[in-house]
């Protein structure tokens, strides 16, 4: 990934505020061995925001994955943007009829205002005080 020192950083500005800063290698272990569609979004050169998908297809399943915005771009709709962005190319994919987030207590708002749904709550999964908020969206497809 030829963004990967970018990306890295950007995690990086975004932790502890919404990383806790363990959760490094597991990005890094994410984007070496994992990622399968990762975007980024950019300003004059400067990436800004970052986001991936994983599919699963057996499961007729997309998961949302490692999203972060630089944390002086917060509030300028450019979560927004990748998100819808993300969305699209999801509902592209035929088979795929559910979207799967799995955030924190510090983002799940956010989520909720693109239409997740909350399932559950893991209290400090990703670390201590991080929890897992499991959040699911039904892709209902056209007959």
């Amino acid at each position: 990934m030829q963004d990967k020192a970018q990306v890295i950083a950007l995690f990086r500005r975004n932790t502890p505020a919404a990383f806790d800063p363990a959760e490094e290698l597991d990005f890094e272990h994410y984007l070496n061995h994992e990622r399968e569609d990762y975007f980024v979004f950019e300003t004059e050169g400067h990436i800004v925001g970052a986001g991936g998908i994983n599919y699963f297809l057996e499961e007729n399943t997309a998961r949302i994955a490692w999203d972060m915005i630089d944390p002086d771009r917060h509030g300028q709709g450019i979560g927004k943007k990748l998100t819808e962005y993300r969305l699209e190319r999801i509902h592209q994919h035929p088979g795929i009829t559910q979207i799967v987030v799995r955030t924190s207590q510090l983002a799940y708002a956010f989520y909720e205002k693109m239409g997740f749904q909350l399932e559950s709550i893991e209290k400090d999964h990703w670390a201590k005080n991080y929890h897992l908020y499991l959040m699911k969206m039904t892709i209902i497809k056209p007959q």
